[in-house]
């Protein structure tokens, strides 16, 4: 699941990863967190970026680096199933489902911060991705994540998941993000496929002509 360091460094995708991580630690080291962040009050008045730019921004460090760390473990294992553009729909695509979902079923949260919801849509398109490649580690990753839904569903936050947040979770904002990059990942990889193909049967049509 995890490539070689040199093929790693080599990929557009990686660097958007760090670009993506730069962002969130940057917003935060100028203090935009409040400025950036979801807010209800605000978007019925007409911003609408706040839909997207909640994501990225955060309640303090310890939290920040909470989901820099998480985000890190999934670019290490799943990072390289998508080329650089998909995994920016993923992140951009999944992070405005995770804020339209929250402001649409979640009339109760007024304000929202953090990566943690485009994470879990992260980690689901990776895997789902990876399915083809490493079918029982990919397979165990969807479980625990489902796991941590269902449990997060019935039960409220994981135990402790608020005080290392250093605030209470949104956990309805991990299932949107998880059933946005499932969404998105099947789209992409029949995407994917459909180009193979298509580049196949081009490929035999050439060799058969090749031949005559």
């Amino acid at each position: 699941m995890i490539p070689s360091f040199s093929i790693a460094v080599r990929s557009p995708a990686l660097w958007l990863a760090i670009a993506v991580a730069v962002l969130c630690i940057g917003l935060q080291a100028l203090g935009l967190a409040e400025t950036w962040r979801f807010d209800r009050q605000q978007i019925d008045a007409g911003a609408w970026y706040l839909l997207l730019s909640g994501n990225f921004v955060h309640f303090g460090t310890q939290h920040l680096w909470m989901n820099m760390v998480g985000f890190g473990f999934i670019v290490a294992l799943v990072w390289q199933h998508f080329n650089v553009w998909e995994w920016l729909i993923v992140v951009v695509f999944a992070s405005l489902a995770v804020g339209i979902g929250l402001y649409f079923r979640d009339p109760n949260i007024l304000w929202y911060v953090g990566f943690s919801g485009t994470l879990h849509a992260l980690i689901v398109a990776g895997s789902i991705a990876d399915l083809k490649h490493y079918p029982r580690t990919a397979s165990l990753l969807l479980v625990l994540v489902a796991a941590k839904l269902t449990w997060e569903q019935v039960s409220g936050a994981l135990p402790g998941s608020e005080e290392m947040a250093g605030g209470s979770v949104a956990v309805n904002s991990h299932l949107y993000g998880a059933v946005a990059g499932a969404v998105i990942a099947l789209g992409l990889l029949a995407r994917q496929s459909f180009f193979s193909s298509k580049t196949g049967t081009n490929s035999s049509k050439t060799s058969s002509d090749n031949a005559v």
